[in-house]
């Protein structure tokens, strides 16, 4: 896919390409991460439920984007249906707890890390006077102005969309209360209108900042794109709060980086040109 970028060699590549590979390398090295476990049969995934609640989150061992993945799952009818559905995408899947914070994707290299941004599913802020359908036009038309299409997508007002406003007891006709935020989609994924917002590093503490790096050097990567949730943030010690790293990328899309919705958004030339000036083994092999 254009825009994602390749600067590790085949052996890292091979070392990261699953969530199981990702899980076990966080535990050997002590990083934070949610309990789970990989399961071909649903049962597993069952048994696991009955041992440690809800919600739980199920994903593809293997996949990106956020594809396949069913979060939060709240009930037993919710975890077959998504347990079941998973393997559309990957034979054997993992499901692990949920937690509810905000969502990062960092990028790093061994020693710095280049561009932290925060992730949201689509979502508009109502204003007490349009509805949600109009919303969903004015804010399609901001992010067209900001020039930020074809890497950030429109929000669609489509049958997914109905059908998770509906869950919400919504339509595309209701009108929220000015400030009320009022989400089209779960998932942070691009392709249904996910945004970024780019984080000032100066508010990341240097706890936060050694535990990336850490990811980094333990799979002896060039670059990684490392995707965490933060219960409070990552303004805060990590130790100060509930944190979970979810999975590292091998190829990270680095091209979101530079189209943030919200923050400031960076140059990144130097880092590319200081990357590319790389020569990575097998960087052509897959």
């Amino acid at each position: 896919m254009a825009g994602c970028s390749n600067y590790n060699s085949l052996q890292v590549r091979k070392a990261s390409r699953s969530k199981r590979q990702a899980r076990e390398m966080f535990a050997k090295h002590d990083i934070p991460h949610a309990k789970g476990t990989l399961f071909i049969n649903p049962w597993t995934a069952h048994k696991f439920a009955k041992e440690h609640g809800f919600p739980l989150c199920i994903k593809p061992n293997v996949s990106g984007f956020s594809r396949g993945s069913h979060f939060p799952i709240r009930n037993y009818r919710e975890l077959w249906r998504a347990a079941l559905w998973v393997k559309v995408w990957w034979p054997s899947s993992m499901v692990e707890q949920y937690l509810l914070g905000a969502n990062y994707r960092v990028l790093a290299t061994p020693d710095n890390l280049i561009s932290v941004i925060r992730r949201y599913p689509p979502f508009v802020d109502g204003n007490g006077q349009d509805s949600i359908a109009q919303l969903i036009e004015s804010e399609n038309k901001t992010r067209e102005e900001m020039g930020l299409f074809p890497t950030i997508y429109p929000i669609a007002k489509s049958q997914t969309t109905i059908n998770y406003l509906a869950k919400q007891s919504l339509t595309l006709e209701s009108v929220p209360a000015a400030d009320e935020r009022i989400y089209t989609f779960n998932r942070v994924a691009l392709a249904p209108g996910g945004v970024v917002e780019v984080i000032d590093q100066e508010t990341i503490p240097e706890a936060n900042r050694e535990l990336f790096l850490n990811v980094i050097k333990a799979f002896d990567a060039k670059l990684f794109g490392i995707d965490v949730i933060f219960e409070k943030g990552i303004e805060t010690d990590y130790r100060e709060q509930s944190c979970i790293f979810l999975e590292v990328n091998s190829r990270p899309y680095t091209r979101m980086h530079s189209v943030p919705r919200y923050g400031q958004k960076e140059d990144l030339d130097t880092f590319y040109n200081e990357m590319d000036s790389l020569v990575i083994a097998d960087s052509d092999t897959f």
